[in-house]
């Protein structure tokens, strides 16, 4: 559960997420931008977000070293970062303006290695960075054992929400 400071969305009824992928120094190892918008738009609508935009970096090394040193202070590239953009209140509806949810940057690179590692594919290891970024998004933390678990536990059902078919779709996604 998000904490109760945390504003989440307001869902905008029939009004689709936007999910906008860019990636600007990563090669995505075989992996289609369109089924990672795919799996990113059923997690979204499985927490109930609608009317959202999103935006997914699919990065390389530098990028993400960049990045890690700036906010994180360290010298590697991490797997995943998360940028919220809500900050107080919701934008008000009928703007016409889908509310940004945030961004979430994965380093293609980390997440190939982790892959191998744990003997799956990238689309698999892409898969489960999202879910853990887009949760971030939403309020979510490990900082405690038991909000880890938790959003341990949501991880897991947003991989599985990704990854069933739509009603009249094609089979599960397969990298």
């Amino acid at each position: 559960m998000a904490p109760a400071a945390f504003a989440r969305p307001v869902s905008s009824p029939g009004a689709a997420p936007v999910v906008r992928i860019s990636a600007p120094g990563a090669a995505l190892g075989g992996v289609s931008r369109a089924t990672l918008r795919r799996r990113a738009q059923k997690m979204l609508a499985y927490l109930g977000l609608r009317g959202v935009e999103l935006s997914l970096v699919l990065a390389g090394e530098p990028e993400m070293r960049a990045l890690g040193r700036h906010y994180l202070g360290g010298s590697r590239a991490t797997d995943v970062l998360a940028f919220p953009m809500i900050e107080g209140e919701p934008v008000p509806q009928g703007t016409g303006l889908p509310e940004l949810l945030g961004d979430v940057v994965m380093c293609v690179p980390v997440a190939a290695r982790q892959a191998r590692r744990l003997r799956r594919n990238l689309l698999a290891e892409l898969t489960t960075l999202l879910a853990h970024g887009l949760l971030h998004l939403c309020g979510h933390d490990h900082l405690e054992p038991a909000a880890a678990r938790r959003m341990a536990a949501l991880a897991v059902e947003l991989e599985r929400a990704a990854g069933r078919r739509s009603a009249g779709g094609p089979e599960l996604e397969r990298e």
